[in-house]
């Protein structure tokens, strides 16, 4: 709120330079609110994925798991007004890159009933296909 604050009275004072850069920095912080929601979801979707690639197994909760969040990344990806997309397939392959360790370590405590350490657990599984899913399924629905 502080930013707006500083932007309307920059605005009003015809300082646009200065008031530009409040803009970006509105941006960049708008931008990494929206890389936070997106990794959030991509924990889930990847966790499902692995407990499903572990178990050799699904079950329809883990289904609509997947499919909820396969929609939450879509939707917070996608920019409604300037229309594309927040993330390019690059950003969002590295962003599901880095919530891979943090879906690993939530999946060993519901895999097999927990009976696996996250390192152990990363033995059984095949974290490019994996992840390599995890797009194509954010992906064939765009």
């Amino acid at each position: 709120m502080e930013e707006l604050l500083e932007l309307k009275d920059l605005l009003l004072k015809g300082d646009v330079p200065g008031a530009l850069v409040i803009v970006e920095e509105l941006e960049e912080m708008s931008r990494k609110d929206i890389i936070k929601t997106i990794r959030s979801y991509a924990v889930i979707l990847l966790l499902h994925l692995i407990k499903q690639q572990a178990e050799n197994r699904t079950t329809r909760s883990w289904d609509v798991s997947i499919r909820n969040s396969v929609r939450e990344i879509q939707r917070e990806n996608k920019r409604r007004k300037a229309g594309g997309y927040y993330l390019t397939a690059e950003e969002l392959l590295e962003t599901l890159q880095e919530a891979y360790l943090n879906a690993i370590d939530e999946a060993s405590l519901e895999v097999e009933e927990g009976r696996y350490q996250p390192e152990e657990l990363e033995q059984l599984v095949n974290r490019e296909e994996i992840i390599n899913r995890a797009i194509a399924l954010i992906s064939a629905k765009e």
